[in-house]
């Protein structure tokens, strides 16, 4: 932090000079009570990212990012403290967990730009920063995807309705890995010509520490209807085939629905099916989950009241009563949080 101060400092500095110094920041916290395990049983009834507690009010994640560009050249340091980083940097230890992104990038022109470093990974709809997404908990998708990447990429810009971007990269979520594979990254982005339709389609794949072949291909659709209504589609499969082995997959598809009659408030409606008959994520069964979230704005301060249901073909979530085996084939979870941005 003593460092980072110290860059601040200095590009604050610079900034009257040539450059142009941008912080923003973050915080999120939270309540989780899930209907179907209320008594102290340690039981969660949590199979996704960021919100793996019970009747306990929860910090997420604080965050502060600074970026600095100057002429072509753009360096950024994303930090995040908290169990929300911790869980995201998941493979890191020590400083290295607090650093969310990282990279240095070169624009040689308005239409191409080379990034190194660490980033957020381009598949699925979600995002780790809490206050970018208007449901609070996390869908399946997010949760068994990539998500970061380090390594290499280009961005090249064709025309106003079209984009594409080339990468490699380490294995996923290692920002260390020396002498594994490398992982093939790629996407290509269409805007239709009014700006109110765009669609991604996203690929990642390549051989894992294991020497499994892995890839993940995820469309992203998403449509503002009106002032007031729009919508958005997420679809993935990934593929795994370890050395020697068959290949088996997961996939997922996921609608979200948003509804925001006015400034200050808003809804989404967010249904997943998470197909993982071969156990790929460790399942060996289908998910089905609906979210229902309310977004509460007051300046940069959002309150989301949100009520979830999970299901599943087998049974997978515990009740008081279980000890050992889960008995129940679905549950129900209520959730309060907060995020406020500057």
């Amino acid at each position: 932090m003593i460092l980072l101060a110290g860059g601040i400092v200095h590009a604050q500095d610079s900034t009257s000079k040539n450059g142009n110094l941008t912080i923003t920041g973050s915080v999120d916290a939270y309540y989780r009570y899930n209907f179907a395990n209320a008594k102290d049983s340690g039981r969660t009834n949590n199979y996704t990212s960021f919100t793996n507690s019970q009747n306990s009010f929860e910090l997420g994640m604080a965050s502060v990012k600074a970026d600095y560009s100057i002429g072509k050249v753009d360096g950024l340091v994303d930090l995040g403290f908290g169990r929300r980083a911790e869980e995201f940097s998941y493979n890191d230890k020590g400083t290295l967990a607090a650093i969310k992104q990282a990279y240095i990038s070169y624009a040689p022109s308005d239409k191409v730009k080379f990034t190194m470093g660490k980033w957020m990974t381009h598949i699925g709809f979600e995002v780790c920063d809490a206050y970018l997404n208007r449901n609070y908990s996390m869908d399946y998708m997010f949760s068994y995807g990539p998500f970061f990447h380090a390594g290499l990429k280009a961005d090249i810009t064709v025309n106003k309705n079209f984009a594409f971007m080339l990468g490699v990269a380490n294995p996923t979520d290692m920002v260390t890995a020396s002498f594994a594979k490398k992982h093939f990254l790629g996407q290509i982005h269409l805007t239709s010509t009014n700006g109110r339709v765009n669609g991604y389609l996203n690929y990642m794949g390549g051989k894992d520490t294991s020497g499994a072949s892995v890839n993940q291909i995820d469309a992203i659709i998403t449509g503002t209807v009106s002032s007031k209504f729009s919508i958005g589609y997420n679809g993935t499969v990934k593929m795994v085939k370890p050395d020697g082995g068959s290949s088996e997959s997961w996939w997922a598809s996921a609608l979200y629905l948003n509804y925001d009659p006015v400034s200050m408030f808003g809804l989404t409606a967010r249904g997943e099916y998470f197909g993982d008959k071969d156990g790929v994520a460790g399942f060996g069964t289908n998910i089905f989950d609906v979210t229902l979230s309310g977004n509460i704005r007051v300046d940069n301060l959002t309150i989301i009241p949100e009520f979830r249901l999970d299901a599943a073909k087998d049974p997978l979530f515990f009740e008081n009563s279980d000890t050992n085996l889960p008995t129940a084939k679905s549950t129900g979870t209520f959730i309060l949080a907060a995020t406020y941005h500057f």
